[in-house]
């Protein structure tokens, strides 16, 4: 998560603009940040707690990410979006399960998320969401820990356009923020192919 620091915990810090990004996050790494690497800059802190969205902007570093921007096991995504429709087949690339598929099984839902105060564990705060993706999360085999902040895609070969961006989840359902949602908090656009 790039904005988990939201509240003072475990490093009795807040994140702020202009803060390292690491790579493979606190938690994967027993909180210490010297087993990871940084891969970007926090640019922008500001969805939580009181947006739609769990979303954040990061500046890469150079040299730490591909520059054509493709996804791991997915390729190049298209420039478009679309609207996420019930049974429409998606897949991601994740930190933790890599590439997955499953469907939409809902529209519209809202949804509670209990945000943990980050290494120092316990209860942060809740957020209750509205408007979001719920997808088949059958024994967690779509989405796992770790696997947040993934862009999910329709399940096509080439060219896939964005879904949504995937935050929250249990073991039957995985949740996901509507792209349009994501891109119009941010003020950004997706690149890809045209």
């Amino acid at each position: 998560m790039l904005e988990a620091d939201i509240v003072l915990g475990g490093n009795t810090r807040i994140a702020l603009t202009g803060d390292p990004v690491i790579q493979p996050g606190l938690i994967d790494i027993n909180c210490n940040a010297a087993n990871g690497q940084d891969v970007a800059t926090l640019v922008k802190r500001q969805s939580l707690p009181a947006s739609n969205v769990d979303a954040a902007i990061a500046a890469v570093t150079p040299g730490m990410v591909r520059t054509d921007g493709a996804i791991l096991e997915i390729g190049t995504i298209s420039s478009q979006t679309v609207a996420a429709s019930i049974n429409q087949p998606v897949k991601k690339s994740g930190r933790t399960t890599g590439l997955t598929r499953s469907k939409v099984s809902g529209l519209n839902a809202t949804i509670s998320v209990a945000y943990d105060n980050e290494c120092a564990g316990g209860a942060a705060f809740t957020k209750t969401f509205t408007g979001q993706i719920v997808i088949a999360n059958r024994g967690s085999r779509f989405l796992a820990g770790g696997d947040s902040g993934s862009l999910m895609v329709e399940d096509i070969a080439t060219n896939p356009r964005a879904v949504g961006l995937l935050f929250a989840g249990s073991s039957s359902t995985a949740i996901a923020n509507p792209i349009g949602h994501v891109l119009s908090f941010l003020g950004a656009t997706m690149v890809g192919t045209p």
